[in-house]
């Protein structure tokens, strides 16, 4: 590709990203600004902006012209549906975290098919332990705070979870060297920041309360999925 045609094409995708960080900020303001018992100007942003960056991280997966593979980028790209569902079941104004859990575990488990498309699961075992570790250890901390009604699914989101994360890292250390080091590590960087963001949901709602916790949560989530889509272009 020519120099003048790579810059064609990068100027899309500088525009769309710049629409994901205004999206993103604008739910991050949203969830913050919004009055806490009414439907207010802010929470309208918030509820508009939420599902709208999710859709537009998820357009650049699907307008990837060099995909890693179609698997992986369809994969990926299912596992942003789910989280969308995810999204739009944690702002409605009930109570559907049981909803939403089980869509970001869909979510989860598509993630895992497209990791394992060109790995086999847990290629290195050392990133999956630990892991799962880390995912036991939050387990045991919040456990005595989680109601009992959520131990059944909390444990399996847990688990599936880490070994989401466990398989991005593993598959990073194991292609490390070949064409497909950049994606991997894209994917690995996504898996383990929605580690995170699911950690700091997890300990805000059920633990303690975190300041900012919409801009930590939700900025972790965005770069998270931002992270996934990039890894389905491949490295050069």
């Amino acid at each position: 590709m020519s120099v003048s045609n790579t810059a064609m094409a990068a100027a899309p995708s500088r525009r769309i990203d710049g629409a994901i960080a205004l999206a993103a900020v604008g739910a991050i303001l949203g969830s913050m600004l919004a009055a806490t018992d009414a439907v207010d100007g802010w929470r309208w942003l918030h509820w508009i902006c939420k599902p709208l960056a999710t859709v537009l991280i998820l357009a650049t997966v699907w307008r990837t012209a060099s995909p890693v593979s179609a698997p992986y980028r369809r994969w990926i790209g299912i596992g942003m549906l789910f989280s969308l569902a995810g999204d739009i079941f944690l702002m409605l104004p009930m109570d559907a975290f049981v909803a939403g859990l089980v869509a970001f575990l869909l979510g989860h488990l598509c993630f895992i098919r497209a990791l394992v498309s060109d790995s086999r699961f847990a290629v290195r075992v050392l990133p999956v332990a630990a892991c799962l570790g880390y995912g036991a250890l939050n387990l045991w901390a919040l456990w005595p705070s989680l109601p009992s009604a959520l131990y059944a699914p909390v444990v399996v989101y847990v688990v599936v979870l880490a070994s989401m994360g466990g398989q991005a890292v593993a598959r990073a250390v194991a292609h490390a060297r070949d064409r497909l080091a950049l994606p991997a590590q894209w994917a690995a960087a996504g898996a383990l920041c929605f580690m995170l963001s699911d950690t700091l949901l997890a300990w805000n709602r059920f633990r303690l309360a975190i300041p900012w916790s919409s801009l930590w949560i939700l900025a972790t989530y965005y770069l998270a999925l931002w992270c996934l889509a990039r890894s389905v272009r491949r490295g050069v």
